[in-house]
């Protein structure tokens, strides 16, 4: 058993977790796959961000139609499983909304929007929830410090509130970010050209069946863990800020 174990790194076989030798021919697929999976998760977060907000504002209302609406909204997109979610957009709603077939560099549209949508869809159910508590982590002295001067309630939310409650939320939006980042590895299942997608084709194409997985392994951690780190970075000097 030590042996075989053993044998899996030093032996250069398809088996081995360290046969690099696909990356001299494959190595574009790679650079492919890490420019769309970045684009993946920075473009659907980004495009959460105004509907999260919106929910979040909605499940704050005191009307109960809408705090309702809002509420159902969440529990649906974070009760089902994302592949689920991205099976309905992808063969359903862009069955019936065409994308053409058209190519920004490593970009397809007709690839890239869907999922986009729908990996968005996703995400503002979990930033809805992160802005609610930024704006409920604002003391309501604020608030009503700001009526107190005149302004309406939605100018108090507007112009006291939210400015505060961003700054709250930055560190968590910018974890999504990265949970995002691994999260659209799901997207290879539908033939998104993503670090999944390059590692799966470089495997079959090859035979190299360990190898192909590993590279993609450590250009996640690469990406994630010092992203990670900045994030906790930026957490200790906000807190540091606070407490001057």
């Amino acid at each position: 058993m030590f042996d075989s174990i053993t044998n899996a790194f030093t032996n250069p076989g398809p088996a081995s977790f360290l046969n690099f030798s696909f990356l001299p021919k494959y190595a574009p697929y790679f650079i492919d796959g890490v420019a769309n999976t970045l684009s993946l998760s920075i473009a659907a977060v980004l495009l959460a961000v105004i509907p999260a907000l919106l929910l979040a504002l909605m499940r704050l209302s005191k009307n109960k139609f809408v705090h309702g609406l809002s509420g159902a909204y969440i529990a649906v997109f974070r009760s089902t499983p994302l592949m689920v979610q991205l099976s309905i957009v992808y063969f359903g709603v862009f069955n019936l909304i065409k994308i053409p077939n058209i190519s920004f560099g490593f970009i397809r549209l007709n690839m890239f929007i869907p999922f986009v949508v729908a990996l968005a869809l996703n995400s503002s159910a979990y930033v809805a929830e992160i802005f609610r508590a930024g704006i409920l982590a604002v003391d309501k002295g604020q608030t009503e410090a700001a009526r107190s001067l005149g302004m309406t309630k939605w100018q108090a939310m507007y112009m006291v509130v939210l400015p505060q409650a961003v700054k709250n939320v930055l560190p968590a939006l910018a974890n999504e970010v990265v949970t995002m980042f691994k999260e659209s590895s799901i997207c290879s299942a539908y033939g998104m050209m993503e670090l999944m997608w390059a590692a799966k084709n470089v495997a079959g194409t090859t035979a190299i069946s360990l190898g192909p997985y590993m590279l993609v392994a450590a250009i996640y951690f690469c990406i994630n863990y010092p992203a990670s780190k900045g994030i906790e970075a930026i957490e200790r000097r906000m807190r540091r800020g606070d407490e001057r």
